[in-house]
């Protein structure tokens, strides 16, 4: 190609369409990328200067996936916090209504609710867990949230347990005791026998009549009431010397004074009935009238055997009696009117019929068995019920249960709601803590995206094209390549003329 001889103007007008060609190849490739500056061989300075910017901004970029993270597990804490809160709330409702009634039954349903909602917050707490990271879990769930490249900006969250409401640290709800019921019996016994009070002629003694007009008595006699099973033993107190003024009347309330003992008399009959709980003979020692010495009436016992059997047939109840139920903060369950038709079987029923209390009647042994889950009284209006052996049982029937429940007194309510307030004032608190630990991270989310933009946008400013420019520029070799190949022409058409001559 060397041989090639070209002329200086058709050289120089090729020497222009190269070097457009140039140009409009460098443009094209501008157009094509977006970028003025696509390597270090175009602008060293705004090159590297870009790269740095450019690296920043991905840097920032990672760390704002990061603060995304953050921000959900601070969500999740949140969400955990107020349905803790929520359930704190319920079980301070559940102590109030324990407050508000005096059933202990009651007040230990309350109890076993506030244990269950205790475990729910327990359930609540493990669960508000995100990514495996969990700020109501305590120790080895505290959160750092980095906000700059070199790690010097961060933020760090302190977990706190609440998977453990009992820590003095967190909640500190213990669960209360729901307590542990116990059992007792009595003992349902009773026999009568009657006799007839007339005096020598037949006549029908009334109760004002005199004692010592009774054939079987005379002024001078003592009249005693003895455990036939400890034969001679005067028992309940009974002991009625006959005076010249001692009425019928006189004995019947000294046979009433006895526990387990009443009476009846007929005045239309004078038939005296003696009710007792215990075997027994009253007997006259015939002091006075040696004639009379002996028994008078012998009343036999003996367990009841049906639970269609009256109740009146014992002393230990009399038609009009009431029996009243309570528990151990004196609430009254119920009560039960006695009447000539109620049976054992009505009165089991009547036990049995309440809430956490269980009764049921042997009729092997004659005993009525009960069970309370909490303390439990049967008391009666009438001295003599339950009295045993001639002896009387003011209390009752007593159940005292193994252990009371948390909520068993108020005292225990009130100690219990304190404890509540004081776990809903730690989680309000804990709650704005993470709210503004939120806000924070929120904050410097927004900060790190303006950063990027910033970081991005300087890094352009060195690299981007101007695609308005360059188009033109583009248009503008287009023109000159056009004239070049033009002038080429016209250089080469002159050369030819000068051929022409030869």
């Amino acid at each position: 190609m060397s041989e090639i001889t070209l002329s200086a103007a058709v050289r120089q007008n090729l020497l222009t369409l190269q070097n457009t060609a140039n140009l409009l190849s460098d443009v094209q490739g501008k157009l094509a990328t977006g970028l003025k500056v696509n390597s270090a061989l175009d602008n060293p300075n705004s090159f590297f200067t870009a790269s740095g910017l450019s690296s920043r901004a991905g840097d920032l970029n990672n760390l704002l996936d990061d603060m995304g993270q953050s921000l959900q597990t601070i969500k999740a804490a949140d969400k955990g916090i107020q349905t803790i809160t929520d359930l704190v709330e319920t079980a301070k409702a559940k102590a109030n209504q324990a407050l508000q009634t005096g059933s202990q039954y009651e007040r230990k349903t309350f109890a076993k609710q506030y244990n269950q909602l205790l475990e729910q917050i327990e359930d609540v707490a493990k669960d508000s867990s995100y990514k495996g990271k969990n700020l109501l879990a305590g120790v080895g769930n505290d959160l750092t949230t980095i906000f700059n490249e070199d790690s010097t900006s961060k933020l760090k969250i302190e977990a706190i347990d609440y998977t453990d409401t009992t820590l003095s640290t967190g909640l500190n709800l213990s669960n209360l005791l729901e307590g542990q019921g116990s059992a007792t019996s009595f003992q349902l016994e009773g026999g009568q026998q009657s006799f007839t009070l007339t005096d020598a002629t037949g006549q029908v003694l009334n109760s004002s009549s005199l004692l010592s007009a009774f054939t079987g008595a005379a002024v001078g006699d003592v009249i005693q009431l003895f455990n036939a099973a400890a034969s001679g033993a005067v028992v309940g107190g009974v002991s009625l010397t006959v005076g010249g003024a001692t009425t019928v009347q006189d004995l019947i309330n000294e046979l009433e004074a006895a526990p387990g003992v009443r009476t009846t008399f007929d005045e239309s009959t004078g038939q005296l009935t003696i009710i007792t709980n215990e075997t027994a003979d009253l007997r006259n020692d015939g002091t006075g009238d040696t004639t009379n010495a002996g028994d008078l009436v012998a009343v036999t016992s003996g367990n009841y055997s049906a639970g269609t059997t009256l109740l009146a047939n014992s002393a230990s109840f009399k038609v009009g009696d009431t029996l009243t139920l309570t528990d151990g903060n004196n609430f009254e369950l119920g009560s039960l009117e006695i009447e000539a038709s109620t049976t054992v079987a009505d009165m089991v029923d009547f036990l049995d019929d309440f809430n956490g209390v269980s009764a049921s009647f042997n009729t092997g042994t004659g005993r009525v068995n009960l069970q309370s889950d909490t303390d439990l009284s049967l008391t009666s209006d009438n001295t003599n019920f339950n009295a045993e052996a001639f002896t009387a049982d003011a209390d009752g029937v007593v159940i005292a249960a193994l252990a009371d429940s948390g909520f068993a007194t108020d005292n225990d309510i009130n100690r219990v709601v304190d404890r509540l307030n004081n776990a809903l004032s730690n989680l309000r608190s804990q709650a704005s803590e993470f709210g503004t630990n939120l806000s924070t991270v929120e904050i410097r989310q927004d900060y790190t995206r303006s950063m990027i933009n910033t970081l991005q946008e300087g890094a352009g400013l060195l690299t981007l094209a101007d695609t308005n420019e360059e188009g033109a520029n583009l248009l503008a070799l287009q023109t000159r390549q056009q004239l070049a190949s033009t002038s080429l022409s016209f250089a080469s058409q002159a050369d030819q003329t000068v051929l022409s001559l030869f």
